[in-house]
């Protein structure tokens, strides 16, 4: 059996917005699968009307693709959290390359143990795309919701068998393909 994950891409490109077309790089991590343009064109049109101005979470943010479209498209700001430090140096490479990227911070830590420190309502919208092989979502899911402000979308990415819809919030759409689920949440 042949154990090793396939290349990563060299790059993902922003897809909409003001910095639409921008290359941003991918590390070559094991566990990292940035969403794919089709999911990430899919979640930004569901989001639409609610992202002028949001204030956004990309917890275990690897390129950092779903924060930079956010702002892109007209979020006030986004918090970048990855603990790899080859994905963290990307992030502020990237970051620091776009005119208006200081409204990216780029946090280098574990997002679960980043998360508890951070005060409650502070975001509108946060994506949580962990590494699946780390199985995160039972303890980043409470932990991310209780930083959201009310009636925030959540934004999360699993595998199709991984029912991650925590207490309190509804399924407002999803997107499946082969290999992983997509489902945009939101607290009412």
């Amino acid at each position: 059996m042949n154990t090793r994950r396939p290349a990563a891409p060299g790059h993902v490109r922003i897809i909409g917005g003001r910095w639409r077309g921008t290359r941003l790089p991918v590390p070559e991590l094991d566990g990292l699968r940035p969403s794919g343009d089709r999911m990430r064109e899919t979640l930004f049109n569901w989001l639409a009307p609610v992202l002028p101005g949001a204030r956004v979470l990309d917890l275990f943010a690897g390129t950092g693709a779903l924060g930079f479209e956010a702002v892109s498209r007209g979020a006030a700001s986004a918090v970048l959290v990855e603990r790899a430090p080859a994905a963290v140096e990307a992030l502020h490479a990237s970051a620091g390359r776009l005119q208006g990227g200081d409204r990216v911070a780029v946090v280098a830590a574990d997002a679960l143990a980043w998360l508890p420190a951070q005060p409650a309502g502070t975001f509108d919208i946060a994506f949580v795309d962990p590494p699946f092989a780390g199985r995160l979502w039972d303890a980043a899911l409470p932990a991310v919701a209780r930083v959201l402000a009310p009636e925030a979308w959540m934004y999360v990415e699993a595998p199709p068998e991984v029912d991650a819809i925590p207490a309190g919030w509804r399924l407002h759409r999803q997107l499946a393909t082969r290999d992983a689920r997509a489902r945009l949440l939101h607290r009412p």
